[in-house]
């Protein structure tokens, strides 16, 4: 609750305990008005709730809402009927003792919805078995019975109650609900004859019309029509008391918009199987539901006497009596109501037996107690008075519950009682019920007495007995003023709530509620006691006063925010006078009469520790040293607080306001302080997880690829053995597959000893090692040409090839795969041919170069000029230091590798390559552009000799080149059906390449 306190200024506070001007009604509207807006329906005054009906669904009942409720600290969360249902159930299997939970509001404020949604909650979150299931499936079907039977739609409200409703659940010693028992009070019989215009009848006889199977109604003799049923929709006449009054209108509303009447028939029939019903009491209950609408279908006539007698009817036969009509119509109607309120009673009686509990041993119980709220109309009759004196004897007993409550609480805890000024509405009972000269007295002595007695002489007799009584006026007694606002058949009560008009017109004959004897003689005399209506209501208020005393009490206020059931709509002057009359500002005061804010030390010292560094983090003494300490460090003043023996008290709400206005200050300064702490950690931990498994991932990726490795390595071993096995076997035939690899390695054998075993001189032939038969003709021509060393090392380089080839396949790979079409068409071999082609061409040209190294590697190229394109074959040879391009005995061009700054290739299927080279002199010939059969091989090559690896570009479209200082040249490439290179029309050089795909086929 005291998080919420940060927003009060714009939803208002959700305890009206902690109003600063609390005894303001205008302060206490605003703040009901400000919740109401923002949708926040509940608001605590303490332990009351207040409950204003939103005319519209919320999302705030769901199965996750309960979840959240149960189990919490009643003020921890936002008001709400679960926290108060669940504070409720927790107290009591705690204390092991009994609750009640009072329910009141004016009809429509929504009493009967706080109802369900109570046993809603005690539904899902009581213990669950079998048995229970059953026990709570007959408590939650209960409702649609008795609201059926019970409840109608009036002016203020489409699912009126039209009786007050006590139920009690009862709960084992594990928390499950194990059974319940109902009381009902004062059913509104009247409602069965007569409704006021824009009213119904009780719902059960229009669902039986709309719902009804077609067997059961034509067994009933019923149709399908509410408007052919008198006591549904027809106009009649009434007789009150004994004069004639003119015609009333019944409700003649048959249908309503918000009342599917067909789906509450199902709803009803379902839950009366489950209550357990026998169809045999099924049908009865319809049949005699059934015989009252046929009963307020009888017509009477007037005979020639003047006597009524019926028409014609199949369905009545009665004895004949010297009735005139407007008497037996009275007489009719009357029977009626009493069928009806007789079946009522057996109805609840029936339920009651469904929920008895068998088990004897103890029970802890919370009572539901639903019961009309204060009633004011524009004519007031008997009905509300018997309604409004019983709000008055709740009134009376809040009051002196909250009282013993307030007072038992600041004893409790050694705190000085404070006697609180309060409203004592006992002076209204006694004017209603005292013995002898009360009201009710008056009333039953009127109805008894012989003689001619009306409601005249009944208000004649309350004006000589209870006159002089400053709660009671009367036409008569009224001055001048007064006696304007007062018809001469009314009297008025200065209820607590306010002042009450009421009509006597009708009050003997409603409060006696006799059938004639005849009447009585058909349905049998023990039918009805002798009691008056408004004695037996007294007893049975006393009744229930006796149970609510004995069970701890809690406060449901139910409010209607406006007549029109419009949502978001809040009329000031409907909820001042229901705040008025259901006692909030009484209660209101009587709560705040000593101290505004009460908490439990631990509470409180776990949500304000951070204001005192003594306090925080951890507090190492007890909760109230620790209080103590923490209100001294705030400077809380002698007068603004107490220490009680488990709770502290704060007088006034400005304390608590300023007390958490610092709170959710410290609050933001810590919680950026815990965040980074928080957050280091955190990433801490998510980086010592990763590296974990990081080295995890690593060492199993590891292990992994050195198994592939050795197995890859076993496989490889044992191929290349097969090899040269096979090798060695055909090592005398001619080179084949099978043998290359082994004449290749005897080759480089042979030559890397020769290497390290030359004679000294030329002249030594009997010095020369013995070749292999596969060279032994190339060590003829060494011996017969006499080949001095520097040509003996390059014949080593040259066998030796096919081995190197082997070494540059990975580097190859690693430049060129994905980026270059015919990567993957690239496998070529260097014939022997060619070595002994190049052998003379090599010597001519290296002999006349300054430095004589060690060739490297030597492959055939066509150069394109620089102006013109034309081709030229050539050879390229690179050393350690160089690069050469040689046309037969002459070097054509010299490249050092420290003024070659780059490669380019196409990325299409040609075989080009651009040499950019520095070009500083314009005598200086510019970059190269060739092309060369075996591209990779000679690129790669190149890369390894001159350190060169990151120096090829791919392009794509066209390479720039220069010509000479000045001057540049363009090679353009394209995909086509066969490769060709040709002189554009823009004067550059355009390669076209076969693609790929005509390459495949």
């Amino acid at each position: 609750m005291e998080a919420s306190l940060t927003a009060r200024d714009r939803v208002g506070i959700q305890d009206f305990v902690l109003l600063d001007n609390y005894t303001s009604e205008s302060a206490f509207l605003d703040n009901l008005r400000k919740r109401s807006h923002e949708n926040l329906i509940y608001t605590y005054i303490g332990t009351l709730l207040v409950s204003v009906n939103p005319y519209k669904e919320l999302d705030i009942y769901s199965k996750k809402q309960m979840d959240t409720y149960m189990g919490v600290n009643f003020f921890e969360l936002p008001p709400h009927i679960y926290a108060l249902a669940d504070n409720v159930f927790r107290t009591m299997q705690s204390e092991y003792n009994n609750h009640f939970i009072l329910i009141s509001g004016e009809s429509g404020a929504g009493k009967t919805e706080a109802s369900k949604k109570i046993l809603q909650f005690y539904a899902v979150s009581c213990p669950s078995t079998k048995l229970l299931n059953n026990v709570r499936d007959r408590l939650l079907l209960s409702n649609p019975v008795l609201e059926a039977f019970g409840n109608a739609k009036t002016l203020k409200n489409d699912n009126s109650s039209r009786f007050g409703k006590y139920m009690d659940i009862q709960f084992d010693h594990q928390g499950g609900a194990v059974g319940g028992h109902i009381l009902s009070y004062l059913l509104e019989k009247s409602r069965v004859v007569h409704q006021n215009h824009g009213e119904r009848n009780f719902h059960i006889f229009y669902q039986l019309v709309e719902g009804g199977e077609e067997d059961l109604l034509r067994w009933l003799g019923l149709e399908r029509n509410c408007q052919h049923y008198r006591y549904l929709v027809q106009v009649k006449k009434n007789l009150l008391t004994q004069t004639i009054y003119s015609c009333l209108l019944q409700g003649d509303c048959a249908k309503v918009s918000s009342i599917n009447d067909k789906s509450d028939w199902k709803m009803v029939r379902k839950a009366l199987s489950v209550i357990e019903f026998s169809e045999s009491d099924i049908e009865n209950l319809f049949a005699i539901i059934a015989s009252v609408l046929h009963l307020g279908n009888v017509k009477f006539e007037a005979d020639v006497r003047g006597y009524a007698s019926l028409n014609n009817n199949q369905e009545m036969h009665w004895v004949l009596s010297p009735f005139s009509v407007d008497h037996a119509v009275y007489a009719r109607d009357a029977l009626a109501k009493a069928i009806y309120g007789r079946t009522f009673n057996w109805l609840v009686n029936k339920i009651n037996e469904s929920l008895a509990n068998k088990d004897s041993s103890r029970k802890t119980v919370i009572g539901l107690l639903d019961i009309y709220g204060f009633e004011v109309f524009n004519v007031n009759s008997f009905e509300q008075f018997c309604i409004n004196y019983c709000n008055e004897k709740l009134q009376q007993l809040f009051i002196q519950l909250t009282l013993k409550s307030e007072q038992e609480e600041y004893e409790m805890e050694g705190i000085e009682w404070e006697p609180v000024p309060y409203f004592n509405n006992k002076i209204i009972c006694d004017l209603v019920e005292e013995k002898h000269r009360g009201i009710i007295a008056l009333l039953d002595e009127e109805c008894l007495r012989p003689g001619e007695a009306t409601d005249l002489t009944l208000l004649e007799k309350m004006e000589e007995e209870i006159g002089g009584h400053p709660h009671f006026v009367t036409h008569k007694l009224a001055d001048k003023k007064t006696r304007k606002t007062l018809e001469r058949g009314d009297f008025r009560l200065l209820h607590y709530a306010g002042e009450v008009t009421y009509c006597v017109v009708g009050f003997l004959d409603k409060n006696n509620d006799l059938l004639y004897r005849n009447g009585k003689e058909v349905i049998s005399f023990n039918f009805y006691c002798k009691k008056q209506v408004v004695t037996q209501f007294k007893s049975s208020l006393v009744g229930l006063t006796e149970i609510l005393m004995s069970k701890e009490p809690w406060y449901v206020r139910c409010i209607k925010p406006n007549e029109a059931k419009q949502p978001g709509r809040f009329d000031d002057v409907l909820v001042r006078h229901q705040v008025k009359y259901l006692g909030l500002m009484e209660h209101l005061r009587v709560r705040r009469a000593g101290f505004a804010y009460r908490r439990k030390y631990d509470i409180f010292l776990q949500r304000y520790k951070p204001l005192c560094p003594d306090t925080w983090p951890n507090w190492r003494g007890t909760a109230a040293e620790g209080v103590q300490r923490l209100i001294k460090h705030l400077g809380y003043k002698p007068d603004e607080y107490k220490m009680g023996r488990t709770k502290i008290f704060i007088r006034h709400p400005r304390t608590l306001f300023a007390t958490e206005d610092a709170f959710q200050i410290c609050k933001h300064r810590l919680a950026t302080r815990i965040q980074a702490k928080y957050k280091g950690y955190r990433v801490k931990g998510d980086y010592l997880k990763q590296r974990e498994a990081a080295t995890k991932i690593e060492n199993c990726w590891r292990g992994l690829m050195a198994r592939k490795e050795r197995e890859k390595r076993a496989w490889a071993s044992l191929i290349l053995f097969l090899r040269f096995i096979k090798g060695f076997m055909t090592r005398n035939q001619p080179s084949c597959n099978d043998n290359s690899e082994y004449l290749a390695y005897v080759r480089t054998n042979y030559l890397t000893r020769l290497r390290d075993n030359l004679p000294r001189t030329v002249l030594e032939k009997d010095a020369w090692l013995t070749a292999p038969p596969i060279l032994q003709e190339v060590a003829d021509t060494a011996l017969h040409n006499r080949f001095n060393l520097l040509e003996i090392k390059y014949l080593y380089l040259l066998f030796c090839f096919p081995c190197f080839q082997l070494l540059l396949k990975e580097q190859t790979s690693s430049m060129f795969k994905g980026k270059k079409e015919n990567y993957p068409f690239s496998v070529c071999k260097l014939t022997s041919e060619l070595t002994f082609r190049l052998r003379p061409l090599f010597l001519s040209a290296v002999t006349s170069c300054v430095c004589v190294s060690l060739p490297q590697y030597s492959v055939p190229v066509v150069k394109y000029d620089r102006n013109g394109f034309r081709p030229r074959l050539r050879q390229l040879i690179f050393t350690q230091e160089a690069a050469y391009l040689v046309e037969e005995t002459k070097i054509k061009q010299r490249i050092d590798y420290s003024s070659l700054k780059g490669m380019s290739v196409s990325n299409l299927s040609d075989n080009f390559l651009i040499l950019h080279v520095t070009c500083d002199d314009i005598k200086q010939k510019g970059d190269l552009v060739l092309q060369c059969d075996y591209l990779f091989e000679a690129l790669t090559k190149l890369c390894v000799i001159a350190n060169k690896q990151n120096y090829i570009k791919v392009v794509q479209g066209s390479v720039r080149f220069d010509i000479q200082p000045g001057r540049e040249g363009f090679v353009d490439f394209k995909s086509g059906q066969e490769s060709m290179v040709y002189r554009a029309k823009n004067g550059h050089l355009m390669v076209v390449s076969e693609s790929t795909r005509t390459k495949s086929r």
